[in-house]
Protein backbone atom coordinates (compact mmCIF):
# COMPACT_ATOMS: atom_id res chain seq x y z
CA UNK A 1 0.00 0.00 0.00
CA UNK A 2 1.29 3.51 -0.72
CA UNK A 3 2.93 5.68 1.87
CA UNK A 4 3.46 9.37 1.17
CA UNK A 5 6.89 10.95 1.13
CA UNK A 6 7.53 14.67 1.04
CA UNK A 7 10.00 16.01 -1.48
CA UNK A 8 12.96 17.99 -0.26
CA UNK A 9 12.65 21.73 -0.60
CA UNK A 10 15.99 21.84 -2.37
CA UNK A 11 15.76 18.86 -4.72
CA UNK A 12 17.81 15.71 -4.62
CA UNK A 13 20.95 17.30 -5.95
CA UNK A 14 21.39 14.42 -8.43
CA UNK A 15 19.90 16.13 -11.45
CA UNK A 16 22.57 18.61 -12.45
CA UNK A 17 22.61 18.50 -16.27
CA UNK A 18 21.27 21.50 -18.15
CA UNK A 19 17.63 20.94 -19.08
CA UNK A 20 16.94 21.80 -22.75
CA UNK A 21 13.61 23.38 -21.78
CA UNK A 22 15.52 25.90 -19.66
CA UNK A 23 16.38 27.87 -22.81
CA UNK A 24 12.86 27.79 -24.23
CA UNK A 25 9.53 29.24 -23.09
CA UNK A 26 8.21 25.80 -22.11
CA UNK A 27 6.41 25.74 -18.79
CA UNK A 28 4.82 23.37 -16.31
CA UNK A 29 1.35 24.29 -15.04
CA UNK A 30 -0.55 22.96 -12.04
CA UNK A 31 -3.68 23.75 -10.04
CA UNK A 32 -4.41 22.94 -6.40
CA UNK A 33 -8.06 23.25 -5.41
CA UNK A 34 -9.35 23.15 -1.85
CA UNK A 35 -13.06 22.37 -1.52
CA UNK A 36 -15.47 23.49 1.18
CA UNK A 37 -17.76 20.90 2.78
CA UNK A 38 -21.23 21.40 4.20
CA UNK A 39 -24.06 19.02 5.15
CA UNK A 40 -27.78 19.82 5.39
CA UNK A 41 -31.12 18.12 6.12
CA UNK A 42 -29.73 15.56 8.56
CA UNK A 43 -31.83 14.08 11.36
CA UNK A 44 -28.93 14.50 13.79
CA UNK A 45 -25.86 16.69 13.98
CA UNK A 46 -22.97 15.90 11.66
CA UNK A 47 -20.05 18.29 11.27
CA UNK A 48 -18.08 18.83 8.03
CA UNK A 49 -15.04 17.06 9.50
CA UNK A 50 -17.04 13.82 9.87
CA UNK A 51 -18.34 14.18 6.34
CA UNK A 52 -14.85 14.76 4.94
CA UNK A 53 -13.60 11.59 6.64
CA UNK A 54 -16.56 9.66 5.22
CA UNK A 55 -15.65 10.96 1.78
CA UNK A 56 -12.08 9.76 2.15
CA UNK A 57 -12.96 6.32 3.53
CA UNK A 58 -12.35 4.64 0.12
CA UNK A 59 -9.03 6.50 -0.18
CA UNK A 60 -8.02 5.41 3.30
CA UNK A 61 -8.99 1.83 2.52
CA UNK A 62 -6.83 1.74 -0.59
CA UNK A 63 -3.87 3.79 0.60
CA UNK A 64 -3.96 3.63 4.42
CA UNK A 65 -3.73 7.42 4.33
CA UNK A 66 -5.89 10.37 3.31
CA UNK A 67 -2.95 11.72 1.31
CA UNK A 68 -2.24 9.82 -1.89
CA UNK A 69 -1.39 9.96 -5.57
CA UNK A 70 -3.66 8.63 -8.33
CA UNK A 71 -3.26 6.84 -11.65
CA UNK A 72 -3.70 10.10 -13.55
CA UNK A 73 -0.63 11.51 -11.80
CA UNK A 74 -2.57 13.84 -9.50
CA UNK A 75 -2.48 14.17 -5.73
CA UNK A 76 -5.63 13.71 -3.63
CA UNK A 77 -5.62 14.55 0.05
CA UNK A 78 -7.51 15.87 3.04
CA UNK A 79 -6.03 19.21 3.98
CA UNK A 80 -6.01 21.12 7.27
CA UNK A 81 -9.51 22.21 8.30
CA UNK A 82 -11.15 19.15 6.70
CA UNK A 83 -10.83 20.58 3.20
CA UNK A 84 -10.67 17.92 0.48
CA UNK A 85 -7.93 18.99 -1.93
CA UNK A 86 -6.94 17.93 -5.41
CA UNK A 87 -3.63 18.91 -7.04
CA UNK A 88 -3.49 18.31 -10.78
CA UNK A 89 -0.71 16.36 -12.40
CA UNK A 90 1.99 18.38 -14.12
CA UNK A 91 0.81 19.81 -17.44
CA UNK A 92 2.71 21.54 -20.25
CA UNK A 93 -0.38 23.27 -21.57
CA UNK A 94 -3.26 25.15 -19.89
CA UNK A 95 -5.72 22.91 -21.75
CA UNK A 96 -4.28 19.80 -20.09
CA UNK A 97 -4.34 21.53 -16.71
CA UNK A 98 -8.02 22.37 -17.26
CA UNK A 99 -8.91 18.77 -18.14
CA UNK A 100 -7.03 17.56 -15.07
CA UNK A 101 -8.86 20.10 -12.91
CA UNK A 102 -12.22 18.92 -14.24
CA UNK A 103 -11.17 15.32 -13.56
CA UNK A 104 -10.61 16.44 -9.97
CA UNK A 105 -14.19 17.70 -9.81
CA UNK A 106 -15.42 14.33 -11.08
CA UNK A 107 -13.34 12.41 -8.52
CA UNK A 108 -14.69 14.60 -5.73
CA UNK A 109 -18.26 13.97 -6.91
CA UNK A 110 -17.68 10.23 -6.75
CA UNK A 111 -16.40 10.53 -3.19
CA UNK A 112 -19.41 12.64 -2.21
CA UNK A 113 -21.89 10.26 -3.84
CA UNK A 114 -20.49 7.33 -1.84
CA UNK A 115 -20.39 9.30 1.41
CA UNK A 116 -23.90 10.70 0.92
CA UNK A 117 -25.30 7.20 0.41
CA UNK A 118 -23.71 6.10 3.69
CA UNK A 119 -24.81 9.26 5.50
CA UNK A 120 -28.44 8.72 4.53
CA UNK A 121 -28.38 5.33 6.23
CA UNK A 122 -27.40 6.88 9.57
CA UNK A 123 -28.51 10.53 9.46
CA UNK A 124 -31.80 10.46 7.59
CA UNK A 125 -32.94 9.87 4.00
CA UNK A 126 -32.65 13.54 3.05
CA UNK A 127 -29.11 14.12 4.29
CA UNK A 128 -27.28 16.13 1.63
CA UNK A 129 -23.59 16.82 1.21
CA UNK A 130 -22.55 20.04 -0.50
CA UNK A 131 -19.03 20.38 -1.89
CA UNK A 132 -18.13 23.93 -2.83
CA UNK A 133 -15.51 24.83 -5.39
CA UNK A 134 -15.18 28.33 -4.02
CA UNK A 135 -12.94 30.26 -1.63
CA UNK A 136 -15.02 31.57 1.27
CA UNK A 137 -17.61 30.15 3.65
CA UNK A 138 -20.38 31.79 5.64
CA UNK A 139 -18.26 31.80 8.81
CA UNK A 140 -15.62 34.06 7.28
CA UNK A 141 -13.03 31.38 6.56
CA UNK A 142 -11.08 31.31 3.32
CA UNK A 143 -9.57 28.40 1.42
CA UNK A 144 -7.66 28.55 -1.80
CA UNK A 145 -7.18 27.70 -5.41
CA UNK A 146 -3.43 27.80 -5.95
CA UNK A 147 -1.75 28.04 -9.33
CA UNK A 148 1.76 26.73 -9.95
CA UNK A 149 4.08 27.87 -12.72
CA UNK A 150 7.61 26.63 -13.33
CA UNK A 151 9.74 29.76 -13.83
CA UNK A 152 13.39 30.18 -14.79
CA UNK A 153 15.61 30.75 -11.78
CA UNK A 154 17.08 33.96 -13.20
CA UNK A 155 13.71 35.71 -12.71
CA UNK A 156 14.15 37.53 -9.39
CA UNK A 157 11.51 37.80 -6.70
CA UNK A 158 11.53 41.62 -6.96
CA UNK A 159 10.63 41.15 -10.63
CA UNK A 160 7.69 38.99 -9.58
CA UNK A 161 6.60 41.63 -7.08
CA UNK A 162 6.84 44.64 -9.39
CA UNK A 163 6.13 43.16 -12.82
CA UNK A 164 3.83 40.17 -12.32
CA UNK A 165 1.78 41.04 -9.25
CA UNK A 166 -0.06 44.01 -10.86
CA UNK A 167 -1.17 41.65 -13.62
CA UNK A 168 -2.34 38.96 -11.18
CA UNK A 169 -4.38 41.52 -9.24
CA UNK A 170 -6.02 43.12 -12.27
CA UNK A 171 -6.61 39.97 -14.37
CA UNK A 172 -9.40 39.20 -11.89
CA UNK A 173 -11.69 41.48 -13.89
CA UNK A 174 -12.06 38.50 -16.23
CA UNK A 175 -11.05 35.58 -13.96
CA UNK A 176 -12.75 36.51 -10.66
CA UNK A 177 -15.44 34.16 -9.35
CA UNK A 178 -17.56 36.83 -7.63
CA UNK A 179 -18.78 36.95 -4.04
CA UNK A 180 -21.90 38.03 -2.19
CA UNK A 181 -20.99 39.35 1.26
CA UNK A 182 -22.24 41.82 3.84
CA UNK A 183 -21.02 44.71 1.68
CA UNK A 184 -22.84 43.58 -1.43
CA UNK A 185 -21.21 42.00 -4.47
CA UNK A 186 -17.48 41.82 -5.23
CA UNK A 187 -15.45 40.60 -8.19
CA UNK A 188 -13.17 38.23 -6.29
CA UNK A 189 -13.53 35.97 -3.26
CA UNK A 190 -9.98 36.28 -1.95
CA UNK A 191 -9.37 40.04 -1.81
CA UNK A 192 -10.34 40.56 1.83
CA UNK A 193 -8.18 37.67 3.04
CA UNK A 194 -4.82 38.46 1.42
CA UNK A 195 -2.52 40.83 3.29
CA UNK A 196 0.92 40.63 1.64
CA UNK A 197 2.08 40.79 -1.95
CA UNK A 198 5.03 38.39 -2.28
CA UNK A 199 6.10 36.52 0.84
CA UNK A 200 7.26 33.16 2.17
CA UNK A 201 4.86 33.41 5.11
CA UNK A 202 1.86 31.08 5.30
CA UNK A 203 0.84 31.42 8.94
CA UNK A 204 1.31 35.06 10.02
CA UNK A 205 -0.33 36.39 6.88
CA UNK A 206 -1.57 35.22 3.50
CA UNK A 207 0.54 36.45 0.58
CA UNK A 208 -0.74 36.73 -2.99
CA UNK A 209 2.34 34.88 -4.24
CA UNK A 210 4.12 32.44 -1.95
CA UNK A 211 7.90 32.25 -2.36
CA UNK A 212 8.54 29.02 -0.48
CA UNK A 213 11.17 27.44 -2.67
CA UNK A 214 9.89 23.99 -3.65
CA UNK A 215 10.50 23.76 -7.40
CA UNK A 216 10.04 19.95 -7.63
CA UNK A 217 12.65 20.30 -10.39
CA UNK A 218 16.32 21.18 -10.73
CA UNK A 219 16.62 24.04 -8.19
CA UNK A 220 19.59 25.54 -10.02
CA UNK A 221 17.45 26.08 -13.11
CA UNK A 222 13.89 26.63 -11.93
CA UNK A 223 11.70 28.02 -9.21
CA UNK A 224 8.03 27.17 -8.72
CA UNK A 225 5.82 30.23 -8.62
CA UNK A 226 2.99 29.51 -6.18
CA UNK A 227 0.12 31.93 -6.88
CA UNK A 228 -2.45 32.12 -4.09
CA UNK A 229 -4.62 35.11 -4.93
CA UNK A 230 -6.72 33.53 -7.71
CA UNK A 231 -10.29 32.31 -7.28
CA UNK A 232 -11.60 28.81 -7.94
CA UNK A 233 -13.39 28.94 -11.27
CA UNK A 234 -16.39 27.02 -12.57
CA UNK A 235 -15.96 28.60 -15.98
CA UNK A 236 -13.66 26.52 -18.17
CA UNK A 237 -12.81 29.61 -20.21
CA UNK A 238 -11.71 31.49 -17.08
CA UNK A 239 -9.45 28.62 -16.01
CA UNK A 240 -7.76 28.50 -19.42
CA UNK A 241 -7.38 32.28 -19.55
CA UNK A 242 -5.92 32.74 -16.08
CA UNK A 243 -3.24 30.13 -16.80
CA UNK A 244 -2.54 31.09 -20.42
CA UNK A 245 -2.39 34.86 -19.99
CA UNK A 246 -0.14 34.46 -16.94
CA UNK A 247 2.13 32.24 -19.03
CA UNK A 248 2.41 34.90 -21.74
CA UNK A 249 3.23 37.60 -19.20
CA UNK A 250 5.86 35.33 -17.64
CA UNK A 251 7.41 34.76 -21.08
CA UNK A 252 7.96 38.52 -21.44
CA UNK A 253 9.39 38.78 -17.90
CA UNK A 254 11.72 35.83 -18.46
CA UNK A 255 12.95 37.19 -21.77
CA UNK A 256 13.67 40.60 -20.25
CA UNK A 257 15.48 39.07 -17.25
CA UNK A 258 17.60 36.87 -19.50
CA UNK A 259 18.60 39.81 -21.71
CA UNK A 260 19.02 42.27 -18.85
CA UNK A 261 16.44 44.76 -20.16
CA UNK A 262 13.18 46.22 -18.91
CA UNK A 263 10.03 44.27 -19.72
CA UNK A 264 7.82 47.37 -19.74
CA UNK A 265 5.72 45.97 -16.90
CA UNK A 266 7.78 47.93 -14.35
CA UNK A 267 5.48 50.88 -15.04
CA UNK A 268 2.58 48.96 -13.46
CA UNK A 269 4.20 48.36 -10.05
CA UNK A 270 1.62 48.86 -7.28
CA UNK A 271 2.41 50.95 -4.23
CA UNK A 272 0.14 48.80 -2.03
CA UNK A 273 -0.90 45.49 -3.68
CA UNK A 274 -3.30 44.47 -0.91
CA UNK A 275 -5.15 47.80 -0.97
CA UNK A 276 -5.24 47.71 -4.77
CA UNK A 277 -6.64 44.18 -4.70
CA UNK A 278 -9.44 45.13 -2.33
CA UNK A 279 -10.26 48.31 -4.25
CA UNK A 280 -10.35 46.45 -7.56
CA UNK A 281 -12.72 43.85 -6.14
CA UNK A 282 -15.42 46.41 -5.34
CA UNK A 283 -15.25 48.23 -8.69
CA UNK A 284 -17.76 46.32 -10.80
CA UNK A 285 -17.30 48.80 -13.65
CA UNK A 286 -13.54 48.05 -13.78
CA UNK A 287 -13.17 51.68 -14.88
CA UNK A 288 -12.68 53.61 -11.66
CA UNK A 289 -9.08 54.75 -10.98
CA UNK A 290 -8.74 53.03 -7.61
CA UNK A 291 -5.13 51.78 -7.72
CA UNK A 292 -2.07 53.72 -6.62
CA UNK A 293 1.18 53.00 -8.43
CA UNK A 294 4.77 53.41 -7.33
CA UNK A 295 5.50 55.70 -10.29
CA UNK A 296 2.43 57.18 -11.95
CA UNK A 297 4.55 59.26 -14.37
CA UNK A 298 6.25 56.13 -15.67
CA UNK A 299 2.87 54.49 -16.21
CA UNK A 300 1.38 57.50 -18.02
CA UNK A 301 4.44 57.67 -20.25
CA UNK A 302 4.12 53.96 -21.12
CA UNK A 303 0.39 54.44 -21.70
CA UNK A 304 1.03 57.34 -24.09
CA UNK A 305 3.49 55.20 -26.08
CA UNK A 306 0.85 52.49 -26.20
CA UNK A 307 -1.71 54.85 -27.71
CA UNK A 308 0.79 56.45 -30.06
CA UNK A 309 1.56 53.05 -31.55
CA UNK A 310 -1.99 51.72 -31.52
CA UNK A 311 -2.74 52.91 -35.05
CA UNK A 312 0.27 51.24 -36.64
CA UNK A 313 -0.28 48.26 -38.89
CA UNK A 314 0.20 44.82 -37.38
CA UNK A 315 0.46 41.39 -38.91
CA UNK A 316 -3.01 40.32 -40.06
CA UNK A 317 -2.98 37.41 -37.59
CA UNK A 318 -3.07 39.89 -34.73
CA UNK A 319 -5.97 41.93 -33.47
CA UNK A 320 -5.41 45.66 -33.57
CA UNK A 321 -5.85 48.00 -30.65
CA UNK A 322 -9.02 49.70 -31.84
CA UNK A 323 -10.69 51.03 -28.72
CA UNK A 324 -8.89 53.60 -26.64
CA UNK A 325 -9.24 53.40 -22.90
CA UNK A 326 -9.55 56.92 -21.55
CA UNK A 327 -6.23 58.39 -20.39
CA UNK A 328 -6.57 60.77 -17.48
CA UNK A 329 -4.24 62.86 -15.39
CA UNK A 330 -5.35 61.14 -12.20
CA UNK A 331 -2.76 59.99 -9.70
CA UNK A 332 -4.40 56.56 -9.62
CA UNK A 333 -5.35 54.10 -12.36
CA UNK A 334 -8.07 51.53 -13.08
CA UNK A 335 -7.69 47.77 -13.39
CA UNK A 336 -8.71 48.07 -17.03
CA UNK A 337 -5.94 50.57 -17.79
CA UNK A 338 -3.33 48.24 -16.31
CA UNK A 339 -4.68 45.23 -18.20
CA UNK A 340 -4.63 47.07 -21.52
CA UNK A 341 -0.97 47.95 -21.03
CA UNK A 342 -0.13 44.32 -20.23
CA UNK A 343 -2.04 43.16 -23.29
CA UNK A 344 -0.25 45.60 -25.56
CA UNK A 345 3.24 44.66 -24.34
CA UNK A 346 2.44 40.94 -24.66
CA UNK A 347 0.94 41.44 -28.15
CA UNK A 348 4.05 43.26 -29.33
CA UNK A 349 6.25 40.53 -27.86
CA UNK A 350 4.29 37.69 -29.47
CA UNK A 351 4.39 39.45 -32.84
CA UNK A 352 8.19 39.21 -32.68
CA UNK A 353 8.37 35.70 -31.17
CA UNK A 354 5.24 33.94 -32.47
CA UNK A 355 6.93 30.64 -33.33
CA UNK A 356 8.82 30.35 -30.06
CA UNK A 357 5.80 31.22 -27.92
CA UNK A 358 3.50 28.89 -29.81
CA UNK A 359 6.05 26.09 -29.41
CA UNK A 360 5.71 26.49 -25.64
CA UNK A 361 1.98 25.68 -25.84
CA UNK A 362 1.43 22.22 -27.38
CA UNK A 363 -2.35 22.61 -27.62
CA UNK A 364 -3.49 26.17 -26.90
CA UNK A 365 -3.13 28.82 -29.61
CA UNK A 366 -1.34 31.89 -28.28
CA UNK A 367 -3.26 34.00 -30.82
CA UNK A 368 -6.55 32.61 -29.50
CA UNK A 369 -5.53 33.64 -25.98
CA UNK A 370 -4.45 37.08 -27.14
CA UNK A 371 -7.70 37.65 -29.03
CA UNK A 372 -9.92 36.36 -26.21
CA UNK A 373 -8.04 38.52 -23.71
CA UNK A 374 -8.50 41.59 -25.91
CA UNK A 375 -12.18 40.78 -26.50
CA UNK A 376 -12.81 40.63 -22.75
CA UNK A 377 -11.06 43.96 -22.14
CA UNK A 378 -12.93 45.65 -24.99
CA UNK A 379 -16.28 44.39 -23.71
CA UNK A 380 -15.54 45.75 -20.24
CA UNK A 381 -14.24 49.01 -21.70
CA UNK A 382 -17.38 49.48 -23.83
CA UNK A 383 -19.71 48.72 -20.93
CA UNK A 384 -20.84 45.49 -22.61
CA UNK A 385 -20.29 43.49 -19.44
CA UNK A 386 -23.30 41.23 -19.98
CA UNK A 387 -21.73 39.90 -23.20
CA UNK A 388 -19.13 38.12 -21.04
CA UNK A 389 -21.68 36.29 -18.88
CA UNK A 390 -21.07 33.04 -20.77
CA UNK A 391 -17.40 32.90 -19.76
CA UNK A 392 -16.64 35.12 -16.75
CA UNK A 393 -17.82 33.64 -13.45
CA UNK A 394 -18.39 36.86 -11.54
CA UNK A 395 -20.39 38.37 -14.39
CA UNK A 396 -22.51 35.24 -14.87
CA UNK A 397 -23.32 35.16 -11.17
CA UNK A 398 -23.94 38.92 -10.85
CA UNK A 399 -26.23 38.97 -13.86
CA UNK A 400 -28.21 36.00 -12.50
CA UNK A 401 -28.68 37.71 -9.13
CA UNK A 402 -29.79 40.92 -10.84
CA UNK A 403 -32.33 39.03 -12.96
CA UNK A 404 -33.74 37.24 -9.93
CA UNK A 405 -33.90 40.51 -8.00
CA UNK A 406 -35.99 42.05 -10.76
CA UNK A 407 -38.42 39.15 -10.56
CA UNK A 408 -38.44 39.29 -6.78
CA UNK A 409 -37.64 42.78 -5.45
CA UNK A 410 -37.75 41.32 -1.92
CA UNK A 411 -34.84 38.96 -2.62
CA UNK A 412 -32.84 39.05 0.60
CA UNK A 413 -29.07 39.07 1.07
CA UNK A 414 -29.39 35.57 2.54
CA UNK A 415 -31.11 34.36 -0.62
CA UNK A 416 -28.45 36.02 -2.76
CA UNK A 417 -25.81 34.23 -0.72
CA UNK A 418 -27.62 30.95 -1.36
CA UNK A 419 -27.49 31.63 -5.10
CA UNK A 420 -23.78 32.35 -4.75
CA UNK A 421 -23.10 29.06 -2.96
CA UNK A 422 -25.34 27.03 -5.25
CA UNK A 423 -23.29 28.23 -8.24
CA UNK A 424 -20.18 26.67 -6.68
CA UNK A 425 -21.76 23.45 -5.36
CA UNK A 426 -20.31 20.76 -7.64
CA UNK A 427 -22.38 17.93 -6.13
CA UNK A 428 -25.89 19.17 -5.42
CA UNK A 429 -25.86 22.60 -7.02
CA UNK A 430 -28.32 23.28 -9.85
CA UNK A 431 -27.41 26.72 -11.17
CA UNK A 432 -24.14 26.09 -13.00
CA UNK A 433 -25.30 22.81 -14.64
CA UNK A 434 -28.44 24.62 -15.78
CA UNK A 435 -26.38 27.41 -17.38
CA UNK A 436 -24.31 24.82 -19.22
CA UNK A 437 -27.39 22.84 -20.28
CA UNK A 438 -29.04 25.94 -21.75
CA UNK A 439 -25.75 26.94 -23.46
CA UNK A 440 -25.48 30.05 -21.33
CA UNK A 441 -21.98 29.08 -20.17
CA UNK A 442 -19.13 28.42 -22.58
CA UNK A 443 -17.56 24.95 -22.28
CA UNK A 444 -14.29 23.85 -23.90
CA UNK A 445 -13.84 20.24 -22.76
CA UNK A 446 -15.94 17.21 -23.63
CA UNK A 447 -17.25 14.76 -21.05
CA UNK A 448 -15.25 12.01 -22.77
CA UNK A 449 -12.01 13.94 -22.30
CA UNK A 450 -12.74 14.36 -18.59
CA UNK A 451 -13.58 10.67 -18.27
CA UNK A 452 -10.27 9.71 -19.85
CA UNK A 453 -8.38 12.09 -17.56
CA UNK A 454 -9.64 10.21 -14.49
CA UNK A 455 -7.00 7.56 -15.15
CA UNK A 456 -4.79 9.11 -17.83
CA UNK A 457 -2.13 11.71 -16.94
CA UNK A 458 -0.76 14.25 -19.43
CA UNK A 459 1.43 12.25 -21.83
CA UNK A 460 4.24 14.82 -22.17
CA UNK A 461 5.35 15.38 -18.55
CA UNK A 462 6.72 13.19 -15.77
CA UNK A 463 3.11 12.69 -14.66
CA UNK A 464 3.04 9.94 -17.30
CA UNK A 465 5.86 8.16 -15.45
CA UNK A 466 4.14 8.51 -12.08
CA UNK A 467 0.82 7.32 -13.49
CA UNK A 468 2.38 4.24 -15.09
CA UNK A 469 4.22 3.45 -11.85
CA UNK A 470 1.05 3.67 -9.72
CA UNK A 471 -1.01 1.68 -12.22
CA UNK A 472 1.62 -1.05 -12.33
CA UNK A 473 1.96 -1.16 -8.54
CA UNK A 474 -1.80 -1.44 -8.03
CA UNK A 475 -2.10 -4.17 -10.64
CA UNK A 476 0.77 -6.24 -9.25
CA UNK A 477 -0.05 -5.65 -5.57
CA UNK A 478 3.40 -4.20 -4.82
CA UNK A 479 3.60 -1.91 -1.78
CA UNK A 480 4.75 1.51 -2.91
CA UNK A 481 5.25 5.13 -1.97
CA UNK A 482 5.62 8.17 -4.19
CA UNK A 483 5.58 11.92 -4.38
CA UNK A 484 6.19 14.49 -7.11
CA UNK A 485 9.83 13.49 -7.63
CA UNK A 486 10.40 10.08 -6.03
CA UNK A 487 9.03 6.57 -6.61
CA UNK A 488 9.67 3.62 -4.29
CA UNK A 489 8.56 0.02 -3.90
CA UNK A 490 9.01 -2.13 -0.78
CA UNK A 491 7.19 -5.48 -0.63
CA UNK A 492 7.87 -7.83 -2.37
CA UNK A 493 10.01 -5.68 -4.68
CA UNK A 494 12.57 -3.26 -3.26
CA UNK A 495 13.50 -0.43 -5.59
CA UNK A 496 13.29 3.29 -6.23
CA UNK A 497 13.66 5.90 -8.94
CA UNK A 498 13.94 9.67 -9.15
CA UNK A 499 11.83 11.67 -11.59
CA UNK A 500 13.31 15.11 -11.00
CA UNK A 501 12.78 16.54 -14.48
CA UNK A 502 9.10 17.54 -14.87
CA UNK A 503 9.50 17.67 -18.66
CA UNK A 504 10.77 14.07 -18.89
CA UNK A 505 8.00 11.66 -19.90
CA UNK A 506 10.25 8.80 -21.03
CA UNK A 507 12.17 8.00 -17.85
CA UNK A 508 15.72 6.74 -17.41
CA UNK A 509 17.21 3.27 -16.99
CA UNK A 510 16.56 3.34 -13.24
CA UNK A 511 12.86 4.02 -13.83
CA UNK A 512 12.62 1.35 -16.52
CA UNK A 513 14.24 -1.16 -14.18
CA UNK A 514 11.78 -0.34 -11.40
CA UNK A 515 8.79 -0.90 -13.70
CA UNK A 516 10.27 -4.13 -15.02
CA UNK A 517 10.89 -5.46 -11.49
CA UNK A 518 7.21 -4.94 -10.63
CA UNK A 519 6.10 -6.70 -13.80
CA UNK A 520 8.33 -9.68 -12.98
CA UNK A 521 6.82 -9.89 -9.49
CA UNK A 522 3.37 -10.36 -11.05
CA UNK A 523 4.58 -13.45 -12.86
Amino acid sequence: MPELRDSSNHGSGKHTHHCKEYDSYARIFGLETEYGVSVTETDQSCDPGQVAMMMFAPVLSRSRTTNTYLENGSRLYLDVGSHPEYATAEARDPSDALVQDLAGESIMRQLVDNAQAQLRKTHGPNATIHLFKNNADSAGHSFGCHENYLVRRYVSLPAVNHQLLPFLVTRQIFTGAGLVNEHGFEITQRAMFLEDGVSSSTTRSRPMVNTRDEPHANPDEFRRLHVILGDSNRSQWATIMKLATTHLVLCVIEDAAKRGIDSGFEACSLSNPSAANQAMSTDLSCHRPVMALENIKLFRSAQQRFHANSSTDCDSAFVRYERNVQISNAETVSALEIQYLYWYIVAQFIEKHTGEIQASLPETSCLYVLNEWKHALDALNDGQIASLSDRVDWIAKHQLINQMSKRNPMLSSVQQREIDLNYHDITNGTIYPSLVHHKLMNTLVSDDAVQQALTRPPADTRAALRGTFIRCALRTGVSFSCDWTHLKTTVPVHGEAEINDPFDYRGDAQYAGLIESMKRSEV
